[in-house]
């Protein structure tokens, strides 16, 4: 086996491209604007010139054992973007990036979404190392999910299975609209952008004093309740209640399907610790059949402080 894989972390803004070795360590990376392209034929060019003199670093494409991507609206079975509506050059479209960059460098190129990157990754280097039944849930601008049974990450038939943050948790009117085109969705809930939903409602339909009100109500975002939550403020704290609350029903949900040893949970969110982790665990052992309580742990990712998007979607490559 050769000594290296690309790592490619393809994000709404920037898109990095990392070289890592067997023992997880990115020994060098680069990035470029996702969006500044007005073609895949573009992007593709730019980061074939972004990740050259990376490769050139560690003596050349003969020491790459192959690339591996990770993408929004990426269908590992195909190697291809479908339809991605928040990237330009992929808007409306089917892209077929991984054999557009096989053929620019001619090494084996693998290509899926972030979540399952993720799950990757924490597979071969993190907190899910040595298992084989595992959740991976990324909590970021959306609330996305890996899933990993027998040691295979779950595509379905058309390579778009695991898409746990679009299960509806509140039906009717009531539900909040998600970006998905639905209502009600995890997503629209426990997503940073669901966090910060929640606290605008919250202070826009009552008087309570918070920390919150330092800022205009319309520029809240997830970081000021994190902010406001460490700081003993009982609205911010409220506001983590609620989500974790929603994140453990969730969680009792899929295991009634998935029976995974340990949910990983990942992103920003997750650095409010207890705060966020307690009401999740709590309101999992309340709503899970009893079959499986007190069987799933429940830890946050081993990667948080590296660049696990680079890395999980590197582990596709080995």
């Amino acid at each position: 086996m050769k000594e290296y894989v690309i790592g490619v972390d393809l994000g709404g803004t920037n898109t990095v491209f990392g070289i890592v070795n067997k023992s997880g360590d990115i020994i060098c990376e680069a990035s470029i604007k996702t969006q500044r392209y007005a073609t895949a034929k573009d992007f593709v060019e730019a980061g074939l010139a972004c990740v050259t003199p990376l490769i050139e670093q560690v003596g050349g494409i003969t020491h790459i054992q192959g690339m591996g991507i990770g993408a929004p609206n990426a269908n590992y079975y195909n190697g291809t973007i479908e339809f991605a509506p928040n990237l330009c050059w992929a808007h409306g479209t089917t892209v077929p990036l991984a054999q557009m960059f096989h053929e620019a460098l001619q090494i084996p190129v693998t290509l899926t979404n972030d979540a399952n990157a993720a799950a990757m990754g924490e597979m071969a280097y993190g907190a899910a190392k040595g298992m084989k039944n595992f959740i991976v849930i990324t909590l970021g601008t959306g609330v996305g999910s890996g899933i990993v049974v027998n040691g295979q990450v779950l595509y379905g038939h058309d390579g778009f299975a695991g898409e746990l943050g679009h299960v509806t948790m509140v039906r009717g009117k009531d539900g909040r609209p998600c970006g998905c085109g639905r209502t009600g969705c995890l997503e629209a809930y426990c997503s940073a952008t669901g966090v910060a939903r929640t606290a605008r409602e919250i202070l826009s339909t009552t008087d309570r004093a918070s920390l919150l009100r330092e800022k205009p109500i319309e520029e809240i975002e997830s970081l000021d309740v994190s902010l406001a939550a460490a700081k003993g403020d009982e609205v911010a704290n409220e506001i983590y209640a609620f989500t974790g609350k929603m994140l453990g029903e969730a969680c009792a949900d899929f295991t009634a399907f998935a029976s995974p040893e340990a949910y990983i949970f990942f992103g920003g969110m997750c650095k409010a610790g207890d705060l966020i982790m307690k009401p999740i665990e709590e309101a999992y052992n309340n709503h899970v059949m009893s079959i499986f309580r007190g069987k799933a742990k429940f830890l946050i990712s081993e990667l948080m402080d590296r660049n696990a998007a680079v890395l999980g979607a590197s582990a596709l490559a080995w």
